[in-house]
């Protein structure tokens, strides 16, 4: 399904995330299943699966990340469930480092401070990430597809490491 299409928009990686949001609502309001209590069982089943399909497609289109490789899907590149791993060798290497780091930290003395500090040189290369993967997307070359799908693969781990930092600061405040 092209979740863009359900909401009514342009395939974009560019998304205005109030009219996002306001769209939703009204979608939302359309397919509540509620609206359909007395309807027959077809209707009712109906109303369930559109009124899921607008609360996934939300999900998906107001992530970036998520919007991204639903984009790439649209294009014929489905990274949502692969296995593939990350060829760069120097994104290996920095994959490494954060990992160590990040295991340096438990012995840290200010373990606070130095996952803020990591955090943020992670959300800052997440930045730029997403800027560069907003350029790949801009086009539609087999090319741009390629470079946006490494990107995304390495915004994936970059998010994920940044899951384990909130968990391990949410670890030290609740000590």
């Amino acid at each position: 399904m092209n979740y863009f299409e359900l909401y009514n928009l342009k395939t974009s990686f560019d998304l205005d995330l109030h009219e996002l949001a306001r769209t939703y609502q009204q979608l939302q309001q359309l397919t509540h299943p509620d609206k359909f209590a007395s309807a027959c069982d077809r209707d009712k089943r109906i109303a369930v699966q559109k009124n899921a399909q607008v609360n996934d497609a939300y999900q998906v289109l107001k992530t970036p990340l998520f919007r991204a490789e639903h984009i790439l899907a649209l294009r014929g590149l489905e990274l949502q469930h692969e296995q593939q791993t990350i060829q760069d060798n120097a994104f290996l290497m920095q994959q490494m480092q954060w990992r160590e780091e990040l295991e340096e930290l438990e012995h840290a003395e200010d373990q606070e401070a130095g996952l803020l500090s990591l955090d943020q040189e992670i959300k800052a290369l997440i930045d730029q990430q997403l800027e560069a993967l907003h350029t790949q997307l801009t086009e539609d070359t087999e090319s741009a597809n390629q470079a946006a799908a490494t990107l995304v693969r390495k915004l994936k781990f970059m998010y994920k490491i940044r899951q384990e930092i909130a968990r391990k600061e949410d670890a030290l405040n609740d000590l």
